[in-house]
């Protein structure tokens, strides 16, 4: 097998994970997944929160993956696809831990970007926690991140339709 197949299905997964992670964000940890979500919504001390946990839900699809893949573990019915699915979603994950939790929550690194993408990344995701509770909210995303002067426009409708109560500094 060519080295380009296992290195497509790789950066395809990477790119449907960003995919997963909003549908989930959104509908999932701001959904019936809110008490896992919540702290991850507010000020604490704490160094780890229970948001946390969704990592390990992110690992778990992960291990499944090269599980699937592996002939040591599945045997003859081993699906070879499994294995880089796998990698993909670990890809992400890393990907993931760097740019929300350390560049965006500042959790293992400390630096604030003045210009171009990796700016707009915080400011999107900064205007993600401007609402208050799970209700509306925009930029579920986490890698892709939408101009912030749309959000904020998404921002201020949401408020003036009652959909969603925003912080007063975020300017919305």
């Amino acid at each position: 097998m060519s080295f380009l197949v296992p290195a497509l299905i790789v950066f395809a997964t990477v790119v449907a994970m960003e995919w997963v992670a909003w549908a989930s964000h959104k509908y999932i940890m701001h959904g019936f997944g809110w008490g896992w979500h919540r702290d991850h919504h507010e000020p604490h001390d704490n160094l780890l929160e229970k948001n946390d946990l969704y990592a390990i839900v992110g690992a778990a699809m992960s291990i499944s993956m090269f599980a699937v893949g592996s002939e040591w573990v599945m045997g003859e019915g081993a699906w070879w696809p499994g294995t880089w699915i796998g990698l993909g979603i670990l890809f992400y994950g890393i990907i993931y831990t760097l740019v929300h939790d350390g560049l965006v929550h500042q959790r293992y690194f400390r630096w604030v970007p003045k210009r171009g993408y990796a700016k707009r990344l915080v400011q999107a995701h900064k205007l993600h926690h401007a609402t208050i509770g799970k209700e509306g909210g925009v930029s579920f995303g986490f890698v892709f991140a939408r101009d912030p002067a749309k959000l904020k426009a998404e921002l201020r409708r949401q408020r003036e339709a009652g959909i969603a109560v925003v912080r007063e500094s975020a300017g919305a």
